[in-house]
């Protein structure tokens, strides 16, 4: 008997560099997508509170301005453990809707000056699943965020199905692919500032490849949507990708959403705010790796294998323990689910 979800793509605009503001219109949109019966929402990549456009303009080593504009990402962008972060989880509860959320994530553990690229998975229950922060940030985008670990590489069981999720240009890495297709994903959230033509044929290829859904999210921001003075001149905010042709918009959105044989269940939408919606029957996961299943029947483990080092990477391991996180055995704080392991305070090896 099939198995219908519906899922929900947020394609909205943040309220650009306010992370006050940008959770505000989130939460608006997880209540929205429960009163419509969706079961998972997801934002695009880095959407908490914005993604950085000005370092593919600007990249200045000394450039006063860039270092405020660092500052003031780093004081707008979400932590684990803390009240952002719990505000998200309490909305998902309330609206019953599992929640992929691209935000910029500040280290909470060593050093809290540095960030990283992430998608944060939040239960229907209003419990933290994961986090995977993005593997290699992109040519400047060094400039702004460390790189994640092996430990990001997971796929969540949630009331939506088997979900799973890549950032951007790891959608080209081989095998941070073939890894989650081993993991067995039956919807996989690929994030982009934008979804432009490559990244279409990029997150069309997944779906092929994975024989699994994709929503491939992109943001939609117009120049009139940035409202605040962080730090550097709004005429240096551009798509990454150039796909927007229109002087009014940064950022066209292009959010569609694929089946597991390659084509559009959504075509993508542009130039367009709105909540995008899919009901998808997962049975056709199973029926298109009838043909292909690439971590499966189709691949030569004799020939080929991949080693896949999934233990998290701390910055420093205190061997006193005297510098304790927010996720201390035995104290469980609101929207962490137990046995959840926090990437900085992990021993991995």
């Amino acid at each position: 008997m099939a198995k219908y979800v519906r899922v929900a793509a947020a394609q909205l605009a943040p309220k650009f560099m306010d992370l006050e503001g940008s959770l505000a219109v989130a939460e608006s949109a997880i209540a929205e997508a429960g009163r419509n019966g969706a079961q998972l929402i997801a934002f695009p990549e880095t959407w908490l509170p914005g993604f950085p456009l000005w370092i593919f303009q600007e990249t200045g080593w000394r450039d006063e301005r860039h270092k405020r504009a660092y500052a003031h990402l780093l004081a707008n962008s979400i932590e684990l453990g803390g009240p952002a972060l719990n505000r998200l989880c309490r909305a998902a509860r309330n609206a019953g809707v599992t929640v992929v959320m691209g935000a910029n994530e500040r280290d909470s553990q060593a050093s809290r000056e540095t960030l990283y690229n992430s998608l944060i998975y939040i239960s229907s229950d209003g419990e933290i699943l994961g986090v995977r922060r993005k593997l290699k940030p992109t040519h400047v985008e060094r400039v702004i965020w460390g790189q994640g670990d092996g430990s990001g590489i997971r796929v969540y069981e949630t009331s939506a199905g088997r979900v799973g999720g890549s950032i951007c240009w790891e959608h080209w890495m081989p095998l941070n692919r073939f890894a989650m297709h081993a993991l067995g994903e039956q919807i996989h959230v690929g994030v982009w500032p934008d979804v432009a033509e490559h990244n279409e044929i990029a997150a069309r290829h997944y779906a092929f490849e994975g024989r699994c859904f994709v929503i491939a999210m992109g943001t939609i921001l117009r120049r009139t949507d940035v409202q605040v003075d962080f730090g550097v001149p709004i005429e240096t905010l551009r798509s990454t990708s150039g796909m927007s042709q229109r002087d009014d918009f940064i950022l066209a959105g292009g959010t569609g959403i694929i089946g597991p044989d390659g084509k559009w269940v959504v075509e993508p939408v542009t130039y367009e705010e709105k909540i995008i919606y899919a009901d998808l029957d997962l049975d056709r996961v199973t029926e298109e790796k009838l043909s292909l299943d690439t971590a499966g029947h189709y691949n030569r483990p004799d020939i080929f294998q991949l080693i896949v080092d999934d233990r998290p990477k701390e910055q420093i391991y205190w061997a006193s323990k005297r510098a304790p996180g927010p996720y201390e055995d035995g104290v469980k704080q609101e929207g962490i689910k137990p046995g959840f392991v926090d990437p900085q305070n992990a021993k991995g090896g």
